[in-house]
């Protein structure tokens, strides 16, 4: 079973819907990072340039990357510029700290 990590970054005010739709998929699963950036769109009206956005990552299983990245792409969906972006990453090997071992793909379920 193959891995992927899915990262989305998305305005704030996107986030509630994002994870409830994520749950209503059975993601059982993700981290969630505040953070500032900045990409195609500068904020030129502001003296700084970054904005507050949200990183969402998510371990799946190959066969759900599809779905999941529909989902998020529709869930935070305005059609204005900074909307974010998605991106999905191969994940070679998973560790579990508690073990100090290589976890299995398939304990990594969402």
């Amino acid at each position: 079973m193959e891995l992927r990590l899915v990262v989305a970054i998305v305005r704030p005010h996107v986030l509630e819907p994002v994870e409830k739709t994520l749950q209503e998929m059975g993601v059982r699963g993700l981290t969630v990072t505040r953070a500032k950036g900045f990409g195609a769109h500068v904020n030129l009206f502001s003296r700084d340039w970054l904005v507050d956005q949200v990183k969402i990552e998510i371990y799946v299983e190959q066969d759900r990357v599809e779905s999941i990245v529909a989902a998020i792409l529709d869930t935070a969906h305005s059609e204005s510029p900074g909307d974010g972006i998605v991106a999905v990453l191969p994940v070679e090997k998973v560790y579990s700290v508690r073990t100090r071992g290589e976890e299995a793909p398939n304990r990594i379920r969402n």
